[in-house]
């Protein structure tokens, strides 16, 4: 027993020991190394190693040799004096970004315009011709020469615009035009020319409007979907067409196939199917049955809102009873300041309701908090900017929180399902960011009271296969906390 002790303790205290050494060099390497790390740091975030590219490689070699030397024990001294140097090119790396943000202002524009198109994933080969144009030019310019520099930036801006465009177009696009290169391998034309037409003509009405403005895409969504949609009916057709053909079926054998899911439509809906006048008399009675049907839901309605106006009624005459007894008993008395307190709540809401107009936004109850849904208030594509014209929205914005006062509030951002999750997701907490700082600087309220938050595409109000659906989606949310929800 006393020898598996001494072992156990000589264990804990090489381990111990082992420990202490790992902190001890991690604290040298931090005190070697902290400073460089910071300014290299910084140069990452200020993208040099696209706009000083000649600088940072410098530097980066530097503090890669510095790293390396460090972990194979060379001479610290050495070291040091790469990380001197490395930290001085770093340093010249910074001066020269700023230039080069002044000199390629319009095409670091682009190449951002690129990035959010994800032109690297949908325009691979545009995006690396760009890229090198890009950084020869940004070299380019470190040497001095600003004129040159320029006109070869011009170059990889024009490359950036087609790329951007290509990758929209990729993004947009490339689902129907699989599908139709699906079809024309299998021949689809022959046996469904028309619907394959009109699955083209979609496709390329969608790249036209997408060349005439890129930026604008809703009309060239909708035309793309289209195209998906009857390329996927085109090969529908081709596969039945040629199923027909290959087992010899009979045309009475095709109608017959057609009649039966009508059939089961109309033993559903309880309609008497019989084909023999043909489809319209069978159209018009499943029509007149669905009419009728919807107009029987109207009555129900009706009535229950009656029932509902009666029981409303029969409890405002109990309310007027109880209010004439003179014994109420404690809860009842609680009981009525409660439903006092949230009649003067209602009171509040409704006058929030009334600061906005239908097109500029709608006010809900979610438990206690209040939303005011900004359907008024839109951004440029893919920006965060709030644009003068909505100025005075936001006006009113400020008006809801004042009437709620020592509440708290939380902006949400939202968007529809265009584009990809991590951009959506970025979007959405920068447009949320930049309303809250819009309302900090231009009301009286504590900042630890007004928080703002970004969920992408992950709440949608409605669906996102119309444009409507997807215009209520792109949003922003103005959730108003009172402080009796909180008590």
């Amino acid at each position: 027993m006393k020898i598996r002790f001494n072992t156990l303790t000589a264990g804990l205290l090489f381990l111990a020991f082992q420990i202490g050494v790992f902190a001890q060099e991690n604290d040298v390497k931090s005190q070697l190394f902290g400073q460089t790390q910071r300014i290299y740091e910084e140069a990452e975030r200020q993208k040099a190693n696209i706009l000083a590219p000649k600088s940072y490689g410098k530097a980066y070699e530097k503090y890669s040799k510095a790293e390396d030397d460090y972990q194979k024990g060379r001479n610290l001294e050495d070291i040091r004096k790469n990380l001197r140097e490395a930290e001085a090119y770093f340093s010249k790396a910074l001066e020269a970004v700023r230039l080069a943000e002044v000199t390629f202002a319009s095409p670091s524009a682009a190449r951002n315009d690129a990035v959010s198109a994800e032109a690297a994933r949908f325009a691979p080969d545009a995006w690396t011709q760009a890229e090198r144009k890009f950084i020869e030019a940004a070299e380019i310019l470190e040497n001095g020469d600003v004129n040159n520099a320029k006109k070869r930036g011009a170059e990889a801006e024009i490359i950036y615009r087609q790329a951007e465009l290509d990758a929209i177009k990729a993004n947009y696009l490339t689902p129907a035009w699989t599908l139709l290169e699906k079809a024309d391998r299998l021949k689809a034309e022959k046996r469904a020319p028309k619907t394959l037409a009109r699955a083209r003509k979609y496709a390329n009405a969608a790249e036209d409007l997408l060349r005439q403005n890129r930026y604008d895409n809703d009309e060239a969504r909708e035309m793309a979907q289209k195209a998906k949609y009857e390329a996927r009916h085109a090969l529908y057709l081709n596969a039945q067409i040629d199923n027909i053909t290959s087992k010899g079926y009979s045309l009475e054998d095709m109608f017959l196939a057609f009649e039966a899911p009508v059939e089961k439509i109309g033993a559903s809906a309880e309609v008497d199917i019989q084909f023999d006048r043909g489809w319209d008399p069978i159209v018009t009675s499943i029509m007149d049955k669905v009419t009728d049907t919807q107009e029987k839901l109207r009555q129900a309605i009706q009535v229950i809102e009656k029932r509902n106006s009666e029981i409303n009624n029969l409890q405002a005459q109990l309310t007027s009873m109880e209010s004439r007894l003179g014994n109420l008993s404690e809860a009842e008395r609680s009981l009525k300041r409660k439903l006092q307190m949230e009649r003067a709540r209602e009171d509040l809401i409704n006058q929030v309701a009334k600061t906005f107009s239908r097109q500029e936004g709608m006010v809900l109850r979610n438990g206690d908090n209040i939303i005011v849904r900004l359907y008024g208030l839109s951004f440029p594509v893919g920006k965060s900017t709030i644009e003068p014209q909505f100025f005075q929205l936001l006006t009113k914005v400020q008006d809801a929180i004042r009437k709620i006062p020592n509440g708290s509030v939380i902006i949400e951002g939202h968007t529809d399902s265009q584009g990809s999750d991590q951009t959506n997701q970025v979007l959405s907490e920068e447009r949320a960011a930049a309303v809250r700082q819009y309302l900090l600087a231009n009301m009286t309220i504590s900042e630890n009271k007004v928080a703002s938050v970004g969920y992408g595409e992950s709440k949608p109000i409605a669906s996102n296969e119309s444009v409507q659906g997807r215009a209520q989606n792109r949003r922003i949310d103005i959730v108003i906390i009172p402080e009796w929800a909180t008590n």
